[in-house]
């Protein structure tokens, strides 16, 4: 166990290093060097006098978040004894499950090259080159012969995968308390119970004001919003991310979201970062890879077919074949159990927000090495999509186990309708105005638990049909369409009006 002294300096020193090697590091010493000039700086109190001036300045309020940024993003530190492999996933069985995950689809990925004739990577020649260049802006009017391209993985095969993890530990003689689930996951993971949901949500509750509820009892919702709009306003001014995280656990009013958000993110789209996305882009106009492909049958799947997102295919592309390029996001590995990503559509729903490609794509990258990518990577961690599947069948088992035991009972375990919904986050299954206001919460609580416990509220909300269902089919067809769901009711009904 690591003491907790010991663990503060540790964070401390790690937090340092990370900055030290930051653009707001050079930037801070830049600014002290140009306060030396100023007047009311004197020598006997420079020290206190620089920190003065990055206070009234503004620099102070940066150096704050991006700590925050820091602290939300990476784990605790471990005990400084750890081998490297424990910071990624302290969990073994976890590690190696991930690891043969990854093998299987590099397998595919090298089959598919094979079979196509196709490397893996290529330079483009020069007029291919131009031709991209040109088109950039307008990608979705290509039509590539996509036929031969399959996709690598499909939902169901990584839910096959989670299926069969076992804890070897447990094999001979299980915990007594974990020998009664009776779902899909059967690993021994600690999950939340409602009465700590409920702790954890409690801005949700059903007392107090949100965005996304038309009829609260409470305080009347054109009053709500207009002083939830004002407080926003006022967030904004402060430029305060913790403030930002905690005012978006009530929504976030439309207007201000895309501030907000990037507020949040700690993303402010200075010049140098207009210039490495300029740099990205270079890189995808000079070399082809096999990846590029996927992107393009995986739009053309998705979003093309969308009647939301239909018309952001070109943004897709541009930021998704960037992101198969940066290089940076790399060292976010250091803190996971997977290795370098797979695309994933789910940057769809910020074009909504971000109209300038630097800084969609930005908010795009900040979202996934915070969230998303722990919903197609196997560890241990509670917003893992492993820890989220077991959460989702506890809430359903424990609180509507009438209905659990009967969609069990006909072959069709609850998880295999709702897991879809929780590896995409949603997209694509919500209205965009629901599927934003859920995104919110995701910001504001900085975990993806939400996501189950959505899943749960959403059977709960068709209960009485799915008990008169005998099939998973007829079971997938009441579920079918999530567009006319209603996010925030539903989620504050389930913690906060389920009998504990």
């Amino acid at each position: 166990m690591l003491d907790p002294d010991r663990g503060l300096s540790l964070t401390i020193a790690r937090v340092v290093q990370r900055l030290q090697g930051s653009s707001l590091h050079s930037q801070l010493e830049r600014q002290a060097r140009v306060s030396l000039h100023k007047p009311e700086i004197k020598l006997e109190s420079l020290k206190e006098d620089i920190k003065d001036f990055l206070k009234t300045s503004g620099w102070e309020k940066k150096l704050q978040n991006a700590v925050y940024s820091e602290l939300n993003m990476f784990p605790f530190p471990c005990h400084p004894a750890a081998p490297p492999e424990h910071i990624k996933e302290p969990l073994a069985y976890m590690r190696k499950a991930q690891g043969s995950w990854e093998k299987r689809i590099l397998k595919s990925l090298n089959s598919m090259c094979t079979e196509l004739n196709i490397p893996l990577a290529q330079k483009r020649p020069v007029n291919e080159q131009k031709e991209l260049l040109n088109k950039w802006n307008e990608m979705g009017t290509d039509e590539p012969d996509l036929s031969l391209f399959r996709p690598v993985y499909a939902p169901k095969d990584f839910l096959e995968v989670l299926m069969n993890l076992r804890n070897p530990n447990y094999e001979n003689g299980e915990q007594p308390s974990f020998r009664n689930h009776l779902g899909l996951i059967q690993v021994p993971l600690k999950v939340k119970d409602i009465p700590e949901l409920k702790e954890d949500f409690s801005e949700l509750g059903l007392n107090i004001g949100q965005l996304g509820i038309d009829d609260s009892a409470q305080v009347p919702p054109e009053l709500f919003e207009n002083e939830h709009v004002r407080v926003g306003q006022k967030v904004l001014a402060e430029q305060d991310s913790a403030a930002a995280q905690q005012y978006v656990r009530q929504g976030c009013p439309t207007a201000l979201r895309a501030d907000l958000w990037a507020l949040i993110l700690n993303i402010s789209n200075q010049p140098e970062d207009i210039l490495y996305y300029e740099q990205l882009k270079s890189n995808v106009i000079q070399h082809d890879l096999l990846v590029d492909s996927l992107i393009y049958k995986d739009v053309k799947l998705t979003a093309s077919n969308d009647d939301y997102y239909f018309v952001f295919e070109d943004y897709l592309y541009q930021v998704l074949l960037c992101f198969s390029r940066d290089t940076s996001v790399l060292e976010h590995f250091t803190y996971s159990s997977a290795t370098p990503p797979k695309s994933y559509i789910r940057v769809a729903p910020l074009c909504f927000l971000y109209h300038e490609p630097s800084k969609l794509y930005q908010i795009f990258r900040e979202m996934y090495v915070r969230f998303f990518f722990r919903l197609h990577s196997i560890s241990s961690h509670p917003s893992g999509i492993v820890s989220l599947c077991l959460l989702f069948e506890t809430l359903l088992q424990t609180h509507l186990p009438q209905l659990f035991y009967h969609l069990r009972e006909i072959g069709a375990q609850p998880l295999r309708i709702s897991f879809k919904w929780m590896v995409r986050a949603f997209s694509g299954y919500l209205a965009t105005d629901q599927l934003l206001l859920l995104w919110d919460r995701i910001l504001g609580y900085n975990s993806l638990e939400i996501l189950a416990v959505l899943a749960a509220a959403v059977f709960a909300f068709r209960a009485v049909n799915l008990m008169e269902v005998t099939s998973l089919a007829a079971a997938e067809a009441v579920l079918a369409d999530l567009s006319t769901l209603k996010v925030m009711p539903l989620l504050q009904i389930f913690l906060f009006a389920t009998v504990t």
